[in-house]
Order: structure tokens, then sequence, then C-alpha cells
């Protein structure tokens, strides 16, 4: 190769290092991989399998522990301890409403009211004119709200944070009836269940909603050609 052909090349090069630099973490990522979201399972399911055997005091110290102990794996194995601490902080809050309320079902009563607030939210948003699909994606990426200029832009946000509050709406739905219907043990299915597997076709909809935008913007002249 000559030395013309390499100048011409590096900045090629450059460019391919600078996009791979500044990739965005997947959601997957960001919940600690595929053994972050197992581990985020795991306190849930100390809680509810120590409760069918002993009383509230036990169940709850087995899912402190369990959070604790993979908080303590993730730190000696210097992975992301992120996910684990938020775990431990979570854990902590629900054995406090336990231990005032006495009742093993209000262990899960922080994560129903949170779905609710996160429905109403994403739901509000829409109607606001304002998806939060699209608000946080586009601020996450810097584009910021050039989006908005486009009917069809906002449509396809307007989808993909429909979608995130019906997520949002059938996990309090489901979980508020085995709430209701004092079945400690489906509340736990129910919470894993509909968790993150949930979330990430949710995430799904979103990306396709951030593709579809940005190829419209690029068509009508907001946002500039997409580089070779």
């Amino acid at each position: 190769m000559t030395t013309k052909n390499a100048l011409e090349t590096e900045p090629d090069t450059h460019a391919e290092q600078g996009e791979h630099a500044t990739r965005r973490p997947s959601v997957l990522d960001q919940a600690g991989g595929p053994k972050g979201v197992v581990y985020s399972a795991l306190p849930v399911l100390a809680f509810v399998i120590a409760h069918n055997f002993s009383g509230l005091t036990t169940s709850t110290i087995a899912a402190f522990a369990v959070a604790v102990a993979i908080g303590v794996a993730r730190l000696a194995r210097k992975e992301s301890v992120q996910p684990a601490v938020g775990g431990v902080l979570g854990v902590a809050m629900a054995g406090c409403i336990v231990w005032f309320t006495g009742s093993a079902k209000d262990y899960f009563l922080i994560g129903i009211w949170a779905s609710l607030a996160g429905a109403v939210l994403f739901l509000l948003s829409v109607l606001a004119r304002w998806p939060l699909a699209g608000v946080v994606w586009n601020g996450a990426t810097g584009k910021g709200h050039i989006w908005r200029a486009d009917k069809r832009s906002r449509l396809y946000y307007d989808i993909a944070t429909l979608v995130l509050a019906a997520v949002f709406g059938a996990r309090f739905a489901v979980q508020q009836y085995f709430y209701e219907t004092d079945q400690v043990g489906s509340l736990g299915l129910a919470k894993i269940a509909m968790g993150f597997p949930l979330l990430a076709l949710a995430f799904l909809v979103v990306a396709w909603a951030a593709r579809r935008s940005n190829k419209r913007l690029r068509a009508i002249g907001l946002l500039p050609a997409k580089r070779v």
C-alpha cells in the first residue's frame, strides 16, 4: 500500500474506532448483562422460598443476605456493582416496609406502585405531546428535540411510549391482583416474569421508533445524511 493510500484510509480507520468507542451500552449491558438479570431475580426467589418455610424476619433476612452476597461477588470479580447496589437498597426498603406492616406481601408494594406511576407518567407524556421514549432516547444520544418538529417522528415515539405504558400498566394490574388476593408466591413469580423480559421487548420497540425517526429526519433534511 502506498503512502498516499495509507493516508486516505487512515481517517476511515479513526472513524470506525470512534464509532466503536462511542457505542451505547444496550439495555442488557445496563442491567449487568445476563448474569445481572439472573442476580436481580435471586433476592425475590430467596424471599418467596424462605417465606414458605419460615416467618417474615427470616425471609427478609434471606433476601437481604442474597442481595449483599451478590454485591460482594461482583466486587470480588471486579464487575460493575451498580445493579447490585440498587438491589441491596431495594431489598432494604422493601424489608423496612414488611417490618413496619407485618405482611409478607408488602415486600412487593414499592414495585407495584412504581409500576402504576410509570404507566401514568408515560401516558401523560404522550398526551402532553412530549413522549418520554423520544425525550430520553434523543437526550441520551445528543440529538436534542429536533425530532419534535416532525409529526411522523412524534408518532413513532408515541407508539414506543404507549408500549412502555402498557408494560408498566400490565405489571401493576397483575401484581395488584395477586397482592389483593394474598398470593405471595405468585407475586414473586410475576415480578420476575414481568420484569426485564417485558422491559426488553418494550425497548426493542423504542429502538424501532428511533431508527424510523432518524431515517425520516434524514429524508426531510433535519438530520445530516448518514455517512457510508
